[in-house]
């Protein structure tokens, strides 16, 4: 606490300095800011021992692609943008755990991408992937 006086009376006046309390408020701020992502990211869970059961059946998986010449591909063959509903669709009936990676250039338009959504959901599969690379 700091204590002014002045020379001309002889009152006192007191003054709380609170830079300090600010200094000590910013650095435990800090100090959370840190260390709140690190608590948060893993939860330690002791699983229970059962017997051991078979792996889930695997599901197939088809990569729909379009590269940065708006050109489309279905498992890295060339087709047609108003035939990849029908193809899908053939796809999904003889294959009900269909499931459907998209991979898109980043410059497209959204547009393209968002119509090629569209004959994938019009194909009646539910299970879509959007492939992207992570940020560095």
């Amino acid at each position: 606490m700091a204590i002014a006086t002045r020379d001309d009376a002889d009152d006192v006046l007191s003054e709380i300095n609170i830079t300090p309390l600010v200094d000590v408020m910013l650095v435990l701020l800090v100090a959370f800011i840190v260390t709140a992502p690190l608590l948060t990211n893993s939860v330690r869970v002791n699983l229970p021992k059962t017997v051991a059961t078979s792996a889930p059946k695997p599901m197939h998986v088809t990569t729909v692609s379009i590269d940065g010449a708006e050109r489309i591909f279905l498992d890295r063959e060339p087709i047609a943008a108003d035939q990849i509903e029908a193809r899908l669709h053939a796809l999904h009936t003889q294959h009900d755990d269909l499931t459907i990676a998209l991979q898109a250039d980043a410059d497209l338009p959204y547009r393209l991408v968002a119509r090629t959504v569209a004959s994938i959901e019009h194909a009646g599969i539910e299970r879509l992937s959007i492939l992207t690379t992570p940020e560095h």
